[in-house]
C-alpha cells in the first residue's frame, strides 16, 4: 500500500511525460547553488492549479554517510507551521466557535499580559497578525523549554510591550502558542491533535508529524547542519509547537500549497473556508515600507496577513512565509493570481537557499526577467562579511581593564529566577563560573567588575569563537554586600535588561534540630522577641509586629518568608547551646541576647 500511495504522488508530474517546458534545465542550475553556497541539501517542490509540476531533492539529508535527500525526506518547517495553527481559528471561526476580535481571555482564564491596557483591549485577531506591541522574548522558550503550554502562558505576564498595541508590527511566537491554546480550550483536544485531525489526515500528509520525537523515529529524516557540515541536534520546542513544530516532507507541503491556491479544496474537497483564505493571505498588519529599492525594484511591500507575509515579488502578489529552527531552513510560498506555489525545505542553519531557490524558480515559471539570484546572493554574502569586519575593526570596546569581581566567586552560585523566563543556575568548577539554563550551559568569562561574558560549550569545550556578546551576564548586590540579582539583554527590543532574582535554596531540618533556636531574647531591658514553632516551623515574633514564618538557608541562618532581604543568624556557642539572635536587615543588624 505504501508504494502505491507513493507512485500516485508522482502521477501529476508523470502524467506531463516529462518536466515542465519553463523548467528545462533547471536541475543544473539548482545543484549549481547548493555547491555555490557550501550548503548541505535541500528539497523543492512547484505546484501549479492542482498539480504538482516538479519535485525533487538535491544534496545530502546525511552529509556524514552520504545519504541523499529526496522528495518525501522529512524537514523541520519552524515558522511554516504558523499558516497552520491560525487555520485552526479559521475553521473555529466558521464552526461559530470564536471571533477572530474575541479576546483570547474569554478563552484562557488565567491568561494576563502586562499591563490592564493589553488585557481589555488584545484580541485573537491581534495574536494572528502581530499586532500586540509585544516583543518577541524568544529566550523564554529557546532557553528555558517546557512541554506545558500552561506554563509558557504565565510567563506572558511578566513580558514587557514595546509599544501600544496596533501601533506597529512585533514578531512574536507567543502569540501564535497562544492560539494553539484557545483552539485546545474550545475543542478539548491538543493543538497536536486539531492539527493532524483538521489538516494532515484530510490532506493526506502521512509523513509529516508534529514532535522531535515522532522526527527521532521516522525514517527518510534529515539531519540538522550549521556551517561547514557540522551536525546539530534537533530542538525540541515542546511546548511552543504551535509557533513552528511541524517536520514535513516537500510531497506534502505541496498538497498545503494545492489547497492555498483552490480556495481551500484538495482534491475538491474543502479542507479550509473560502473566506477565511481571502481574509488570511491579505494585509492584516503592516510590518514595515519596504519601498522600491534600485537594486531591487521588484521587491517590495512587507505586510502580515495570518500566519502569511505579503510581499511583492517583480509585479506579482506573493504570499509567503520562512521558518528558521536549529540546523534547518524553510520558505513556504504562493502567487494567488498566478496559481503557483512552492517549498523550499534545507537542513542547513540560517540557510539562504529556501529564498534564492524560490526566486529562480518563480523567474523561470512566470517567464520573467531572470535576475542571477546565485551571484546576487554571494554578492550579499561577501558585502555583509566585509561589513562585519569594518564594525569589528571600529569596534571600541567598553570593557574596563584591570578591574576584577568583587566578589569571591562562590559568592555568585545560586538559582536565578524571573517569573517571564524561567530560572539561571550558576555554578562554579576550577574557579570558573558557569550558567545554565534547561537548555544551555554556558561558560562565563569575566568581563569587568561584576560582569561576565557567556561562551558556547561545545563537547564540554569553551568555543572562544562562539561569544554572547550581546548578553552580558552582570550581578548586582544589595544594600548588605550580598549577590541579589542577575541581569542580561535578553530582550534587545526594550530598553530595560531582565532582571533574575537570586533565590535562596531552603535547608531541611527536622524538629529536633529547630528546637535549640526557641527562646526568648532581649534587645535590651525594654524590649525584646521570642522564637517559637508551630507545625515544625520556626516562627519570629517582635510584639508590635505580624509573626514572621524562618526557613533555613545556611546553619544557623534563616531567611523570612516573606521578606525579601532580611535573615536572622543565630550565634551558637562552643557547647552548641543559642546565646543569640541577630536580625541582619537592610538598614543595619540588630543583636539580642537569648534569655535563660
Amino acid at each position: 500500500m505504501k508504494k502505491l500511495i507513493l507512485l500516485l504522488l508522482f502521477i501529476p508530474l508523470l502524467s506531463f511525460g516529462q518536466i515542465d517546458e519553463r523548467l528545462e534545465g533547471i536541475d543544473k542550475v539548482l545543484e549549481k547553488t547548493l555547491k555555490s553556497f557550501n550548503q548541505t541539501g535541500f528539497a523543492l517542490a512547484v505546484v501549479e492549479n492542482d498539480q504538482v509540476i516538479y519535485s525533487k531533492g538535491f544534496g545530502y539529508r546525511d552529509y556524514e554517510n552520504k545519504i541523499k535527500v529526496d522528495s518525501n525526506t522529512l524537514f523541520a518547517i519552524g515558522s511554516c507551521t504558523k499558516a497552520f495553527t491560525s487555520s485552526i481559528i479559521g475553521l473555529l471561526k466558521n464552526d461559530g466557535k470564536l471571533n477572530f476580535d474575541d479576546s483570547p481571555i474569554d478563552y484562557i482564564d488565567e491568561l494576563r499580559f502586562n499591563n490592564s491596557n493589553l488585557n481589555e483591549l488584545i484580541t485573537i485577531r491581534d495574536l494572528m497578525s502581530h499586532k500586540t506591541g509585544i516583543p518577541r522574548h524568544d529566550l523564554s522558550w529557546y532557553f528555558f523549554p517546557t512541554f506545558s503550554k500552561d506554563s509558557l502562558v504565565s510567563r506572558i505576564k511578566y513580558h514587557e510591550p514595546v509599544t501600544t498595541i496596533r501601533n506597529k508590527f512585533f514578531y512574536n511566537n507567543f502569540m501564535f502558542m497562544l492560539q494553539g491554546v484557545v483552539a485546545e480550550r474550545i475543542t478539548n483536544k491538543s493543538w497536536e491533535e486539531n492539527i493532524k485531525e483538521s489538516i494532515f489526515k484530510p490532506l493526506g500528509m502521512e509523513r509529516s508529524n508534529i514532535s522531535i520525537a515522532e522526527m527521532e523515529q521516522a525514517e527518510n529524516a534529515a539531519i540538522g547542519y550549521l556551517e561547514d557540515y557540522k551536525k546539530t541536534d534537533y530542538y525540541k520546542i515542546a511546548g511552543m509547537s504551535p509557533a513552528g513544530s511541524i517536520n514535513s516532507s516537500v510531497n506534502d507541503m505541496s498538497k498545503w500549497l494545492i489547497t492555498w491556491l483552490n480556495d481551500g479544496k484538495y482534491n475538491d474537497k474543502e479542507i479550509l473556508p473560502q473566506a477565511y483564505i481571502e481574509e488570511a493571505i491579505s494585509s492584516q498588519n503592516v510590518a514595515n515600507p519596504n519601498l522600491p529599492s534600485d537594486e531591487n525594484p521588484g521587491l517590495h511591500l512587507a505586510n502580515y496577513g495570518f500566519g502569511w507575509i505579503i510581499s511583492s515579488y517583480k509585479g506579482h502578489y506573493r504570499v509567503s512565509h520562512g521558518g528558521n529552527i536549529d540546523g534547518f531552513s524553510a520558505s513556504t510560498s504562493l502567487m494567488p493570481s498566478d496559481n503557483i506555489g512552492i517549498v523550499v525545505l534545507a537542513n542547513q542553519d540560517r540557510s539562504i537557499i529556501p529564498s534564492i531557490v524560490q526566486n529562480i524558480i518563480y523567474d523561470r515559471i512566470l517567464e520573467l526577467d531572470e535576475t542571477d539570484w546565485i551571484k546576487k546572493g554571494l554578492d550579499e554574502i561577501k558585502e555583509a562579511k566585509k561589513n562585519q569586519k569594518e564594525v569589528e575593526k571600529n569596534r571600541v570596546s567598553n570593557k574596563k581593564e584591570g578591574t576584577k569581581p568583587s566578589h569571591p566567586i562562590k559568592d555568585y552560585v545560586g538559582d536565578y529566577t524571573n517569573l517571564g523566563y524561567g530560572t539561571l543556575e550558576i555554578t562554579t568548577k576550577n574557579d570558573s563560573l558557569f550558567l545554565k539554563s534547561p537548555y544551555k550551559k554556558l561558560w562565563l568569562s569575566h568581563y569587568h567588575y561584576d560582569t561576565f561574558l557567556p561562551y558556547e560549550l561545545k563537547e564540554g569545550k569553551v568555543d572562544m569563537e562562539a561569544s554572547y556578546d550581546n548578553f552580558l551576564i552582570t550581578f548586582y548586590n544589595n544594600d548588605q554586600g550580598e549577590i541579589i540579582t542577575l541581569t542580561s539583554k535578553f530582550e534587545q527590543s526594550i530598553e530595560n535588561p531582565i532582571f533574575f532574582d537570586k533565590k535562596l535554596k531552603e535547608l531541611e531540618l527536622k524538629k529536633e534540630n529547630l528546637e535549640k533556636y526557641v527562646g526568648n531574647y532581649k534587645f535590651n531591658s525594654d524590649s525584646g522577641c521570642k522564637t517559637y514553632l508551630k507545625d515544625d516551623v520556626l516562627y519570629v515574633f517582635v510584639p508590635g509586629q505580624p509573626e514572621y514564618e524562618l526557613y533555613p538557608i545556611e546553619e544557623h541562618v534563616f531567611a523570612f518568608k516573606i521578606l525579601d532581604g532580611y535573615k536572622v543568624k543565630f550565634k551558637v556557642n562552643k557547647k552548641g547551646k543559642v546565646t543569640e539572635i541577630s536580625f541582619v536587615q537592610p538598614n543595619g543588624t540588630f543583636n539580642a541576647k537569648r534569655e535563660d
